[in-house]
């Protein structure tokens, strides 16, 4: 199997503007730059060090863009990776989101003290449902001024498929004005996960301000092609190879 060497992401030219958003044309998405926008995700209860230590490896060789874990191994992640160029990111209070902001915001700096480059955390969905739009504005002010403070990227997970497009449109909205790095469709352990009309409506939302990151059930080229198409430039799965290896054989590679 060859690896999807070196990490790139797509560049000015490489972007076609459809429905008043710009997303990436696909027609020049190169192998490298597909691998470029993978994080390479292990977020099992049961993961050990063995995992992590093929995980690493596999971005190294890959060249995807981060590795995607809990909290707990970031240090090792770390070092593991060192000077390969993959970042190291966290998940903070996953897969719910039902933790305090003070304790949200103490693991997020916890995990960027171990090495973390970027953070991916989950909103509380129950006070976007009950319509607490400020409790979700300070919450995320709150991880993204860490965030920002340390020179680090944050995603704000809203986990979907709890939501209705409203409640979808509205935490977007916030994500607009606050400016987050990117906001992300799923965990991955809900009972569904991102769909190309979802993320088309987020990008839609947030404009070029913020970007989207596709996660959970994209496991294959075509699913991830839909999900690019829709305007998604990071990818989050666990079958990041099986999915560049799917987009080499499309090129007759």
């Amino acid at each position: 199997m060859q690896a999807c060497t070196g990490k790139g992401f797509p560049a000015a030219g490489q972007y076609v503007q459809k429905d008043g958003v710009i997303r990436m044309k696909i027609e020049e998405l190169t192998v490298q730059k597909l691998a470029g926008m993978m994080d390479h995700t292990f977020l099992k209860a049961y993961a050990q060090e063995e995992d992590f230590r093929k995980l690493c490896a596999e971005a190294r060789e890959h060249g995807f863009a981060m590795v995607a874990i809990n909290s707990v191994p970031v240090r090792l992640c770390r070092e593991l990776l060192e000077g390969s160029g993959v970042h190291v990111g966290a998940a903070v209070s996953f897969p719910l989101g039902q933790t305090a902001i003070e304790t949200k915001a103490f693991e997020t700096e916890k995990a960027i003290g171990d090495g973390a480059d970027e953070i991916d955390y989950v909103l509380n969905i129950g006070e976007l449902k009950m319509g607490h739009d400020d409790y979700i504005r300070r919450e995320m002010e709150t991880i993204v001024g860490i965030c920002r403070r340390h020179g680090v990227l944050c995603k704000v997970i809203f986990e979907n498929c709890y939501l209705t497009k409203e409640e979808i449109v509205r935490a977007a909205v916030i994500a607009r004005e606050v400016k987050p790095d990117f906001i992300k469709t799923s965990t991955g352990f809900g009972p569904s996960g991102a769909t190309a009309e979802d993320v088309r409506l987020m990008k839609e939302t947030v404009g070029e301000d913020v970007k989207v990151k596709a996660a959970g059930g994209i496991r294959d080229w075509e699913t991830c092609r839909a999900m690019i198409e829709a305007g998604a430039e990071r990818i989050g799965t666990s079958a990041s190879i099986a999915i560049c290896e799917g987009f080499r054989k499309s090129l007759g590679e």
